[in-house]
């Protein structure tokens, strides 16, 4: 018997094979541009920054961008993945066009931002109407998650400065919509800030919700309808008044500072007050109760404020703060959704911990690094960063089902898009023949079929 020499079989390698097509399972974002009409959108959007006689459409190169960025790139130069496969991704601008059109895009400031954002918006609704029951809006209510995330810096770039957590870097401000338990969620807004950006700068939720609002659908944008959901950074007078104001009428669930007046109220809950919190199916929560607050704590804030704290037995190692009582854990957040009882309020509260996994998400989507020097390109990689994860999100809403709904960007990058396939010519067509061996090309080849059945744009 021949002895085998390590643990895996060994593989003559060649460079001159032919008709072979890597990533190509990315055809699935490559249908998703245009069953959503994104291509067109955009490319309709940025037509003021298109130069006569132009080669390369402004609106391919950002989208072709932003395949790269869905696909695990994290700079600019990664689009070349795509100008390798042309036979997919069709004709890809060159390295120096595409930093060209970004550093126009920068120039342009405001003007290209709300170009984008634009086009954005209205293949959003188109989306979330293809999108039918799985839609978010499909129970009547949107909820928008507003949270910062630290984007270090190992370079002199500009805004880039001390962090709060003593780092260096950038401290922008993200907005997700929440698909809820049975999906993920997607983009809505995006604020780049300096380093030393404060978590509860009013002006800048203000600023973020703003640009939110304008990506939902029109009856969306105003309304208890459209619930904000944030942490203790935006529970401040100016930004609950601000969503409250006559004429915007928005919901909030926010969290908040545990001051001392609370906390003394807190202590004078009696125990039969306390509501024991509960779980999404329903089952108590062990260790976990909620009471509502009301007199004096609730002097000065908008009127129909509730303030319910929670307080629940901390998890083994961890450490109390001096604002917990009776070796409870206590947090606080206020709403003004009415008829809703404490506990179910207090669910969706602790819901805003999905932001979280979007925050992860993102930054395993182009935010681990801001590549530009200039703020202002890096607002434009910001915006692609969104434009990105929109895909990653709308791919899922439209035509995955079961877990693969919920797969984060790096196990659909692993088992979706990094799937090979071989590339045949015949007559006029050209067909990409998956391996059949590979464990998820059914996933691949149904949801390419729930994509085609979908009526195209316009």
């Amino acid at each position: 018997m021949k002895k085998r020499s390590g643990s895996y079989p060994p593989v003559r390698v060649e460079g001159n094979g032919r008709a072979v097509v890597s990533q190509a399972g990315a055809v699935l974002l490559v249908e998703t541009v245009r069953k959503t009409g994104l291509d067109q959108a955009i490319s309709a959007a940025l037509a003021p920054w298109c130069k006569p006689r132009a080669v390369h459409d402004p609106g391919k190169i950002l989208v072709d961008l932003a395949l790269a960025t869905a696909l695990g790139g994290d700079c600019l130069a990664d689009v070349a993945m795509l100008r390798a496969e042309p036979a997919v991704f069709g004709s890809v601008a060159s390295d120096p066009t595409v930093s060209r059109l970004v550093d126009t895009l920068a120039a342009a400031g405001s003007r290209a931002l709300a170009a984008i954002r634009a086009a954005r918006s209205e293949v959003r609704d188109g989306v979330w109407q293809l999108a039918g029951p799985e839609a978010p809006h499909a129970d009547g209510q949107v909820i928008v998650d507003i949270d910062g995330v630290l984007v270090l810096a190992h370079s002199d770039k500009e805004d880039a400065t001390r962090t709060w957590k003593k780092t260096y870097g950038h401290h922008p401000l993200m907005a997700f919509v929440d698909h809820g338990r049975g999906g993920t969620g997607e983009p809505v807004a995006g604020l780049l800030r300096p380093g030393r950006a404060g978590s509860n700068t009013a002006a800048d939720h203000i600023e973020i919700t703003r640009v939110a609002l304008a990506q939902l659908p029109g009856k969306f944008r105003r309304g208890r309808r459209t619930l904000i959901r944030t942490d203790s950074a935006g529970g401040t007078h100016k930004f609950l008044d601000w969503l409250t104001a006559r004429g915007r009428w928005l919901s909030y669930s926010a969290g908040m500072t545990i001051t001392e007046q609370i906390h003394q109220a807190v202590l004078k809950i009696p125990s039969p007050a306390w509501t024991p919190a509960v779980e999404p199916g329903g089952e108590i929560r062990d260790g976990a109760w909620a009471a509502e607050l009301a007199g004096d704590v609730l002097d000065g804030w908008p009127k129909g404020m509730r303030l319910i704290v929670r307080k629940e037995r901390p998890h083994p190692g961890a450490q109390l703060r001096f604002t917990d009582a009776d070796g409870m854990r206590l947090t606080a957040f206020a709403t003004n959704t009415k008829d809703t009882a404490i506990a179910a309020l207090e669910l969706r509260h602790r819901q805003r911990a999905r932001a979280e996994d979007r925050i992860r998400a993102a930054r395993a989507t182009g935010l681990r690094n801001l590549p530009l020097h200039d703020s202002a390109q890096n607002q434009i990689w910001l915006e692609i960063i969104q434009i990105a994860l929109d895909l990653l999100a709308w791919l899922p809403m439209l035509a995955l089902t079961g877990q693969a709904r919920v797969w984060e960007p790096r196990r659909l990058r692993l088992r979706l898009f990094s799937a090979a396939a071989q590339l045949v010519t015949t007559g006029r067509r050209r067909i990409l023949r998956l391996a059949g061996h590979w464990p998820w090309t059914s996933v691949i080849t149904d949801a390419l079929a729930r994509l085609d059945v979908l009526p195209n744009p316009g």
